[in-house]
């Protein structure tokens, strides 16, 4: 497989870009249990997510800053998002269990790239599922998503056109909710290109 030139830099030793840092060593460490839940060696996620097992073992274990670019194909082969990627919460193991309230105010909460729009977690710390705000107004459909934990929708505002794969598209409109089942690929899009916004409640991705 051909390098990217982050990569080549990455596996040449470059000082900036292969310096281990706490967030850097999270991520890896994010990555590597979820794709340790989902079975897959290192070089399968590798050929999923089109990048090099070496460059992929060096991310796993904090040595590497993933691209955006490289982060999206991670996630997309392991059927989660960057921002849940990036949004990393403390292993259960071997710790104390997180608080008994968590509180995310208006404007707060980790923010990334989910799908194609954005999104921000509205929870902190290890919890049994992932609350999320997502914002779109894409009117063409992107790739499909498809990963193993549940997920539940509630339309906020805007109309948005629910592609799942099985069954004709839904149309949701403020109010509506839709509830999928683990392994159920699916996609979303406004269908006037007009913004719209999502309540996404998702089992937590390789739950600990």
């Amino acid at each position: 497989m051909t390098l990217s030139s982050t990569e080549r830099a990455v596996l040449a030793g470059d000082p900036e870009r292969a310096e281990p840092s706490q967030q850097a060593e999270r991520v890896g460490s994010r990555i590597r249990d979820m794709r340790r839940a989902r079975s897959f060696t290192l070089v399968q996620l590798a050929e999923l997510a089109e990048l090099s097992h070496p460059f992929l073992s060096q991310l796993e274990r904090g040595l590497a800053r993933p691209s955006m670019a490289s982060l999206e194909r991670i996630a997309r082969a392991l059927g989660t998002s960057q921002v849940e990627l990036l949004s990393v919460d403390e292993p259960r193991r071997g710790r104390e269990p997180a608080a008994a309230v968590s509180v995310v105010r208006a404007g707060t909460g980790a923010p990334g790239p989910y799908s194609e729009g954005t999104a921000r977690m509205l929870v902190d710390g290890a919890r049994a599922f992932h609350p999320l705000e997502y914002r779109g107004e894409n009117a063409a459909y992107g790739d499909s998503f498809v990963h193993d934990e549940d997920e539940w929708l509630y339309a906020l505002e805007g109309l948005v056109e629910l592609d799942v794969t099985g069954s004709r598209p839904l149309t949701l409109e403020p109010g509506d909710a839709v509830y999928l089942s683990g392994g159920t690929a699916h996609r979303m899009r406004s269908p006037g290109g007009t913004p719209f916004r999502l309540l996404i409640v998702k089992e937590h991705p390789a739950r600990l």
